[in-house]
């Protein structure tokens, strides 16, 4: 029997740090893995080794058009108002930490969320039946230790005791609003997902594949850096620029025979695996009754070029852009993301491997209904519907300059009933294609699910 899409999603979301392990017999394009191109796996910092100069210039181009975009914005914007929070504050913004304003009371709180699922999934035809799971129990810890200094963590149980990981345990040192120091084990700011994960906050059952199969979310790393807050026009603009340790060799010596930058996150806080901390940034403009719009880059070196003084491989690195935005058009919220990825792969490993990944995804929530509900005041039914698409390589075939596929395209529809800003019950009908390399007919795979969320 096939696997369904919950296996594969599970899959994808649990994905080992081991090397490769296995290989198709698509790898004769190009000629098998060797052992030092194993060492030498690497993605190079934009198309086909763009300096870094280049993407920088191109960053701080892009970031004014954004600004400049945002201080016409507030004469337009839309009837209605967002909340004030913007994207960067987002792991502050949970509620065992709201009693106050974002982590300014002295106090010191735990808190969390929990997630359950139920699903029912076929492909092709073939089912693999009813299954219920419990995804997440994460855990947050959280210390203003002084007026000027906060302390944050999340610890996640995944499929029950299955996966235990610290995603985050990071320390702010405030000077300014607008300089603020963090240093630990943080989320780097790429896109809008990686720092705004908890389920709670999203009406439909499984995460958005851009965000966790291209960007590898939810992606905590070892490092540190500045961000903060400034007032532009009525906005608020803010930025982020961080040093971690990055991905590591097993963005392509991995068992999923494809480039995967998931497959490249450490599984352990320890030193980095070549000594060139990757860099990212983010640059946002937030207006109160529009939204929010956003600008990251993350890159740098992934694979072990050298070791103990002894050159392995050429240092190769990867490069990922993304921009996300999240809107408010009267009582329609709109969220979405896109992300371009850029990749150094060895000329022995085989075209399967893509050098240039896209992906994208949007959400569309409307409220149809809000109600008082047994007791329950303010009870919200929202109509949902999600349209996503990723393709792992844009590549073209060297033989017959034919396009080499490896995409899939989804429609997510569904309902969701929040109770509270906080907690939810939610219900999609999921429907994917998925195509090979080659563009043979689709894999059809369509299910549902039922779930629910909350903080407590």
């Amino acid at each position: 029997m096939k696997k369904g899409f919950m296996s594969v999603r599970r899959k994808i979301e649990t994905q080992s740090s081991m090397g490769s392990s296995r290989h198709s017999s698509f790898y004769s394009l190009k000629g098998p893995l060797t052992q030092q191109s194993k060492a030498g796996v690497v993605l190079t910092l934009g198309d086909h080794g763009v300096a870094w100069r280049n993407n920088l210039n191109i960053f701080i181009t892009t970031s004014l058009i954004v600004t400049l975009f945002f201080i016409n914005l507030n004469r337009t914007a839309a009837q209605g108002v967002t909340d004030s929070i913007a994207n960067k504050d987002a792991i502050f913004a949970r509620p065992f930490i709201l009693a106050g304003s974002i982590g300014k009371q002295t106090t010191t709180a735990i808190g969390g969320y929990l997630e359950g699922n139920t699903n029912y999934f076929v492909e092709d035809g073939v089912g693999d039946g009813f299954s219920m799971e419990m995804r997440r129990f994460n855990i947050f810890l959280y210390s203003s230790i002084s007026s000027r200094i906060r302390f944050l963590s999340e610890l996640e149980f995944e499929h029950g005791t299955e996966e235990i990981a610290l995603e985050t345990a990071l320390l702010d040192f405030e000077f300014h609003p607008a300089l603020i120091f963090r240093v630990g084990i943080l989320l780097p700011p790429i896109g809008y997902f990686n720092q705004n994960h908890d389920s709670p906050k999203w009406e439909f059952v499984d995460r958005p594949l851009v965000s966790t199969t291209l960007i590898p979310s939810t992606l905590s790393e070892v490092g540190f850096g500045l961000h903060g807050n400034l007032a532009v026009s009525g906005n608020i603009f803010t930025y982020e620029a961080y040093l971690t340790n990055g991905l590591n060799d097993n963005v392509i010596a991995n068992p999923e025979n494809r480039t995967s930058l998931a497959s490249g996150k450490g599984v352990s806080f320890e030193e980095d695996n070549n000594g060139s901390p990757n860099f990212s940034s983010r640059v946002a403009l937030k207006n109160r009754r529009f939204g929010e719009l956003g600008l990251s880059f993350y890159g740098g070196a992934y694979n072990t070029f050298e070791s103990d003084g002894l050159k392995l491989d050429q240092k190769r690195g990867l490069s990922i852009w993304a921009l996300d935005a999240n809107f408010q058009i009267g009582q329609l919220k709109l969220v979405g993301e896109t992300a371009w990825i850029h990749v150094d792969i060895p000329d022995n490993f085989g075209q399967q491997f893509g050098s240039k990944q896209w992906g994208m995804h949007l959400d569309l929530i409307y409220p149809i209904l809000k109600t008082n509900l047994l007791n329950l005041e303010e009870v919200t039914l929202n109509a949902n519907i999600r349209i996503e698409r990723i393709d792992y390589n844009i590549d073209d075939f060297e033989e017959t300059g034919g396009n080499i596929h490896d995409d899939i395209t989804a429609v997510v529809p569904g309902l969701s009933l929040r109770f509270s800003k906080n907690t939810l019950v939610r219900a999609n009908y999921r429907y994917h294609w998925e195509r090979d390399l080659f563009g043979n007919p689709a894999a059809k795979v369509a299910g549902f699910q039922f779930g629910f969320a909350s903080y407590f």
